[in-house]
Parts: C-alpha cells; structure tokens; sequence
C-alpha cells in the first residue's frame, strides 16, 4: 500500500513528482486554500490567475496541473479543487478533504511521490487527507500482465500504478494526536483496500474456501480467532439456509466466525455479512446484462472480515464476532429449485419461491447462530436487493432496524465516515407477503418495496430482544462508472468505515 508519513519542512525544499494544493470556488474565480501560501508566494500573488487562465475553477474534485516555480524541488504544482468554501470561522468538513486528496492520488498515479499541502487545521483534518490520500491511490492490478516479457500480456501504463508515496504537510511527526490519527487512517484505508480486493477479485479464484483462507491467514497476522464450518459441519448443524443455497456449486459454502476479545471490553457487537461468492440467480436466472459483475455480491462479507481486522489493529476496547456466510449460488441438477423447502439452522421453514433471493437465505443462519451468542447489537451488511437501488441509486445504503434510536446512530456514524446512508423502515403490513401455505414464511413478499421486505425476512430469525440493524448496501458496494474523490471504479469497500467507527463509538462508551 501507498507509503505515508507527516512533515513540518517547506514545501519547497521536499523533493516529489508533485506538490498538491486546494483551491476553492468563488464568483471571481479560484481562490488559493490554507497550505498554498508558499507556492502562492513563489508566483508573486498570481496563482490563482494562472490557474484561472488554465480553466481551473475551484470545482469539486477538479484536478489542474502547472509546472512548478523555480526553486522548487517538486517540478509539478497540482492543484485540486475543494467547492465552496466553509462559512467563515469554519474549517473545511472531513468528507471534502478526503475527496479532495482522493482526487489529487488518483491523478498521481504512476508518480513515486506526492507532497500534500492541503488544509489542515488539527488532527482530523491530517486524518481526513491521510484517508482521502490513501483510499484514492487505490488500484487492482493482481490480474494485469505487467511486465511485458512476451507472455501475450499488455505492459501496465504509469496509470495503473498507484502513487507510491504522500507526504502530508500540516502536522507534526512526534505530535501525539496527529500520530495517532495517521495510525488510524493508515489501517483503516488498509482494511478498506483489503475488502476492494476481496470485491474484484474473479469468482473462478474467490470461492468460499479460498475466502475462508484468506481469512484464517488474516487472523493469524492480526491476533483475530478464525473458525471455519465446512459443508459437513454446516450439514451437522443444520444449517440448512446455507447448504441451501450452495448446493448447485461444485464450491460448496462455508461459515466463518472471526472473534476479535479486548481484556478491557464491556461491550459485544456481533456483524454478519453475506458472502456470495457468485450469485447467478440459482435456477431463477437472472437475464443477460446482470451477470457480468456478480462477483461483487460477497461485498458485505467483506466489509465485515475488513472492519474486524481493523478493529484489531486499532486495539479497540470492544469484543467482535464477525460471521461471514459464505456460498456460491450457480444452476444445477442439485441446486435448490422454486417451489423447495428449507429447514433454517432456526429450526423454521422457508419455502424459496425465488433461488435469486438467496443473500436472505444465507444471512438468516448466520444472523440466528449469532444470537446465540447474546451480543449486545448485532449489524448485517450484504448486496441484498435492487430494490435498495431503485430507491436510494447507487451511493447509498439503506439502513433498517428494530431500534429507531440505534438506526439513527448509525445513520449519524455514517455520515461522519463520509459513507452516504439513509434510515428505512419495516412496515410490518408487508409481512403478510411472506406468508407461505406449506412452510413458516416464504423468501419472497410483496414486489413494492422489495428491499422492506428482505429486512423483514431478516428479522424473523434475530434472537429475541437483541438490538439489530441491517445495512443493504447494493448500491454503493460496486462502482461501474468513472472513479471520483477517492472511490475507484469496481469494489468500494462499503460499509467498513461505518462499521469501524460503531466498534469505536462503542469501546468508547458513547453508544447509546
């Protein structure tokens, strides 16, 4: 991952492919941000009109390269727009200096180093561009042919690798607080990158095995406990949501418990994601043009073992299970049919009237065996249903619960990750939908709000009187147009910042 480190030098005397600045928006054209003054100086007070000479207006995510001045060791000044600028007295907020340093690393790519003078008025404010910088120097290349010996392969360009290294003006090294909080954003955007990786990676290569590896080889670098149920063990327990699913594969499913246990902990959360590997619909095929990005449908999954991880590098005071279900949904002879009965590891009946609404299948036994457990608030994160999309688009993710003060925690929590989310509800008249004539409740409901439903569905198999919230996020998991601030193109690892910071908010005591 991109190399980060703090300095107080000018940014005049650090050598770099490019010295990074904001600009902000105004009626009379850019306007230079805090930490542009040296380089501002350099230009004799006309940077903002060269700038605006090269059509730079200060916009959102708006990136505008100029040669540096003489003197400087960086040849390059790039200059990054921030919006409008905070109301007087303000500083900037946290999600616009991230987009900002997302933006400014994404045009940086194939460049060895970046000095980044944006602005930074206190510790938050260093994280923010840290994280921007970091989760925006993104890029998948595992399966690029990059060194062009003749194997058939194309040799990566400079843009297909990311920066190799920020430099963030603002803060000083040794500073407690501005340690602390490049610490975080450093292992943070890590686990973040880890879950992207996860979500791009080709279903011929992550199947619920190798996931599971992946995992118990994770665990054992990070001091998490890592248990795997095999096929046989899921079959021994019963879990029959599971097997369910996954029984059309050649890949059979597997669950996974990762235990993460501070000695100072008095709180428990428990997180469950769906891991479908690949999701083709089962026998309800889904129609052409749906397929191709199916891969991405472990994504909450992945969020879940991500936000574990992290929670164990950052040593927080809580204790975390995370449970990833995990099964690849393919037609078959042996896969579950239309019209088949599911004994659930609950011991309740579900009849599948649709094989391509199996995410909720999955999640059920694990949201079940999770109770078990008896932890405090349980949260499930999963590409649950187009319907979410269809109601928020694709860069927000639905949140219900049982608790309305809980869902807007979380709702709150998100906003302050800078992960777009908006509270939904569970009308309990669409229950009645799920009613089945031969079993406890069918996987399907009303078509009218789809995506109410499966939350519906969902809670049938919480333990009773557990705190619950489930995060659909089918819209912002996977990202198929044009990469912007610090979101690429593909997986986005949705969901693992909100869920961090839940793990903090509550080893903090601050949850209610």
């Amino acid at each position: 991952m991109t190399a980060l480190t703090l300095s107080t030098s000018s940014p005049a005397t650090l050598r770099a492919d490019a010295l990074v600045i904001g600009i902000t928006k105004s009626a009379k054209g850019p306007v230079l941000a805090a930490g542009a003054e040296t380089v501002a100086q350099a230009f004799d007070g006309k940077l903002a009109a060269v700038l605006e000479t090269l059509g730079a207006t200060g916009g959102e995510g708006e990136v505008t390269k100029l040669p540096a001045p003489s003197g400087f060791k960086a040849p390059v000044v790039l200059a990054v727009g921030l919006g409008d600028p905070p109301a007087k007295g303000d500083g900037f907020d946290g999600e616009t200096l991230r987009r900002a340093a997302g933006a400014a690393a994404r045009a940086l790519a194939g460049a060895r180093k970046g000095v980044f003078a944006l602005p930074v008025e206190d510790a938050s404010d260093a994280a923010a561009v840290a994280e921007g910088a970091l989760l925006g120097a993104y890029a998948f290349n595992t399966y690029r042919a990059g060194n062009g010996d003749g194997d058939g392969g194309t040799k990566n360009d400079d843009r297909s690798t990311p920066l190799a290294e920020v430099t963030l003006l603002g803060g000083k090294p040794r500073d407690k607080a501005y340690k602390a909080a490049v610490e975080r954003a450093t292992a943070l955007a890590s686990e973040v990158n880890r879950a992207r990786d996860l979500i791009n990676m080709p279903s011929n290569d992550l199947t619920p095995k190798s996931f599971a590896a992946a995992a118990q080889a994770a665990g054992k670098e990070h001091g998490v406990k890592v248990e795997i149920m095999d096929e046989k063990a899921l079959a021994k327990g019963g879990y029959g949501g599971i097997l369910g699913v996954g029984q059309g594969s050649d890949a059979p499913p597997r669950l996974v418990k990762l235990s993460y246990t501070h000695a100072k902990a008095k709180k428990t959360l428990a997180l469950v994601g769906k891991g479908i590997t690949y999701d083709s619909g089962g026998i309800s095929l889904k129609p052409a043009g749906h397929n191709e990005t199916m891969k991405c449908d472990m994504s909450g999954a992945a969020a879940v073992f991500a936000a574990v991880v992290a929670a164990a590098r950052l040593g927080l005071a809580v204790n975390i299970t995370g449970w990833l279900a995990l099964a690849e949904n393919m037609p078959s002879g042996s896969a579950t049919r239309p019209g088949d009965v599911l004994r659930m590891y609950s011991g309740k009946t579900v009849e599948v009237l649709n094989t391509d609404a199996e995410g909720r299948l999955v999640l059920a036994d694990a949201l079940t065996r999770a109770s078990e457990d008896k932890p405090d608030a349980i949260v499930d994160v999963a590409t649950l249903t187009g319907a979410m999309v269809l109601a928020l688009g694709n860069r927000t993710f639905g949140i219900m619960s049982n608790d309305e003060a809980f869902r807007t925690e979380l709702h709150e929590i998100a906003a302050e990750t800078g992960e777009q989310s908006w509270p939904m509800p569970l009308p309990p008249e669409l229950r009645k939908g799920m009613d089945s004539s031969i079993a406890d409740i069918a996987n399907m409901g009303e078509r009218m709000g789809g995506g109410l439903v499966a939350g519906l569905f969902l809670q049938e198999f919480l333990g009773e009187g557990i705190t619950w919230a489930h995060l659909d996020i089918a819209g912002p998991a996977f990202h198929e147009g044009a990469p912007y601030g610090y979101t690429p193109k593909g997986g986005t690892g949705s969901a693992v910042r909100t869920l961090v910071r839940l793990a903090e908010r509550t080893a903090a005591g601050d949850l209610g």
